[in-house]
């Protein structure tokens, strides 16, 4: 989801609307934290400055009715959320900041839950790099209230939101404007949500696809790995004319995770060799444990968790194993034999790690695996409520 871009093979797709910050913007209204219409007006128009004065309004009547964020955050919320991501084939980054949100809220969002709302969630926005549109062209045809109209017989409608109404009273009265841009579930762009779920032996875990944004040749694919071992050997070696690869080889590359990096960047989408790119070669299927930029498109798997810096399988991937990439079935092997791979794993080795104090040795002694949202494990759970907080008034 984006507004205009420009390429950069080394880097991807950058726009000028972050992809990101336009389908978070999207679960936030989808949760109901936010006032209806909210995600989709672009940043110059002026109703976005009409709706920031009418949110701070809405704030100082939801402290006077005592509508808090926990009476809203709720499992259903989240469901909600996460099939309208699937929905409008929004950023693989909102899985990791929903599983986030979800911990801090108390709710249990484990990411085969995502999986099983996929499959049964039709994508319906026509937008790059799922689709041909432009976000301007999305608020055009009515935003995100359109959605959740046609989306409503799989929500749960009654989820309260900010507004101290339902998501299902907030969109009754929303007009589409473009049925091919927002289309109906009758007519869906894919018969599935846009972004599908991994498991198999080389990510025990999970890992995520952006299955909207893929190759159709490659959603079914067999090939030879081609490893890296970190983001620097990447790019010391991607475009060395002798590098031993085809178009039909898996790039790997490790130790860009959450503790590898550190941090978890969008180094993901690793860049197509050079080699390759002056034969024409548009995709390959790319494994990483990194994120990518909400407007990357391709075959890229994402988020392999446990990440190759915590020991997890990634890191034993060597050169010229066999990987097969099955999105139908949701799967990811490394075709290696188990003994093998116990023997590889006795000789292993963690890397010193990058910060022995500090700020760097918290994050990396506490953030959490990309499964788990990456956030701290100890901000996991809603806070204690003291008893003195819920007492009544004193009459001493």
């Amino acid at each position: 989801m984006k507004h205009r871009v420009r390429s950069h093979r080394k880097f991807g797709y950058q726009s000028i609307q972050d992809a990101t910050a336009s389908t978070m913007a999207s679960m936030a209204e989808t949760l109901g934290m936010t006032l209806p219409g909210n995600a989709a007006i672009p940043a110059a128009d002026s109703r976005r400055m009409v709706l920031a004065e009418m949110s701070g309004r809405r704030i100082m009547e939801m402290v006077r009715e005592e509508l808090k964020p926990s009476k809203i955050l709720t499992r259903e919320a989240f469901d909600n959320a996460v099939r309208t991501g699937m929905a409008i084939g929004g950023s693989t980054n909102a899985i990791i900041h929903l599983i986030a949100l979800a911990g801090r809220a108390g709710v249990d969002l484990p990411l085969t839950r995502f999986d099983e709302l996929s499959r049964t969630t039709p994508m319906l926005l026509n937008v790059r790099p799922s689709g041909k549109y432009l976000m301007e062209d999305f608020f055009y045809a009515g935003g995100l209230p359109v959605v959740l109209k046609e989306l409503l017989p799989l929500l749960h409608g009654d989820a309260l939101t900010v507004t101290g109404k339902s998501i299902a009273e907030n969109n009754a009265e929303a007009v589409n404007y473009n049925a091919d841009v927002i289309r109906s579930l009758a007519m869906p762009i894919l018969n599935e949500g846009g972004t599908a779920i991994l498991t198999g032996n080389l990510c025990p875990n999970g890992a995520v696809l952006k299955q909207s944004a893929a190759s159709p040749h490659l959603l079914t694919h067999r090939g030879r790995a081609v490893v890296f071992e970190d983001h620097s050997d990447l790019h010391a070696r991607i475009d060395d004319p002798d590098l031993d690869v085809d178009e039909t080889c898996v790039l790997v590359l490790k130790r860009v995770g959450p503790k590898g990096a550190p941090g978890m960047p969008e180094w993901g989408a690793a860049p197509i060799p050079k080699k390759l790119l002056q034969k024409g070669v548009k995709d390959m299927v790319r494994i990483s444990d990194a994120r990518m930029s909400g407007t990357s498109y391709g075959t890229v798997v994402l988020h392999v968790s446990p990440e190759a810096e915590a020991g997890g399988p990634l890191a034993l991937v060597q050169n010229d194993d066999q990987i097969e990439l099955d999105i139908p079935n949701r799967r990811l092997t490394l075709r290696v034999p188990d003994d093998e791979l116990a023997h590889r794993r006795a000789r292993w080795r963690p890397r010193p790690p990058h910060y022995t104090r500090g700020y760097g040795r918290l994050f990396l002694d506490h953030v959490l695996q990309a499964h788990e949202g990456c956030d701290f494990d100890f901000l996991r759970g809603k806070t204690p409520v003291r008893a003195e907080d819920t007492a009544g008034p004193s009459h001493s």
